[in-house]
């Protein structure tokens, strides 16, 4: 089986504008004698490869270790797109991933530098995909990301956002894109990867 990393570096990440970057401290080290090597780190949860959970837009939302892990793992379907998504655009891509195999049209990836417009997010938002990625740091336009986020979010579709498809076909895979456990938070970063099936 193979496997794709579809997820950034943490260290080395893309950070959205007016976000903290992740910073790394060595508290304990071989080199000096101590008994192993301990790192302490700092990030936002929207960092590098990450998930938005409801709470991120809905102050009532479901936090992200409220999410059913179901949405994150599973068939996914990848397409290509430059650009602005469009209605027509969200309509042909859930057609194809129905096509491919119908399980893969719950999730789906985005591969390119593209923007989800808000009446491409109604589309899926009423197909009921139960997660939408892509490689931007937002699904939304970087100016104005809200709107696309209240469409998505307040549908239960679970946003991942700065993946990384470069190596990646258009095609059906099964996503694994779980949190990390973050009790009452907006969001985790993930290691996302697909697999080949």
């Amino acid at each position: 089986m193979k496997i794709y990393d579809i997820s950034q570096e943490v260290f080395g990440c893309k950070v959205f504008p007016g976000d903290p970057s992740p910073v790394k401290e060595r508290k304990m080290s071989i080199s000096d004698g101590e008994i192993c090597n301990l790192t302490e780190f700092k990030m936002c949860a929207h960092n590098g490869t990450h998930v938005d959970a409801p709470f991120h837009f809905y102050d009532d939302g479901k936090t992200i270790d409220q999410v059913d892990l179901e949405r994150f793992v599973g068939y996914a379907y990848v397409a290509e797109h430059e650009g602005i998504v469009k209605e027509e655009d969200a309509l042909r891509i859930i057609e194809r991933a129905k096509q491919s195999d119908a399980r893969a049209a719950d999730r789906i990836l985005i591969k390119g530098d593209s923007t989800l417009s808000a009446e491409a997010a109604k589309i899926f938002a009423k197909q009921g995909i139960k997660l939408y990625g892509n490689e931007s740091q937002t699904v939304g336009p970087e100016e104005a990301p809200k709107e696309v986020h209240l469409i998505m979010l307040g549908a239960q579709v679970v946003l991942l956002e700065g993946i990384r498809l470069a190596g990646v076909d258009e095609g059906v895979y099964i996503l694994n894109a779980a949190p990390l456990n973050l009790g009452g938070c907006d969001g985790s970063p993930c290691r996302a990867i697909l697999m080949e099936y």
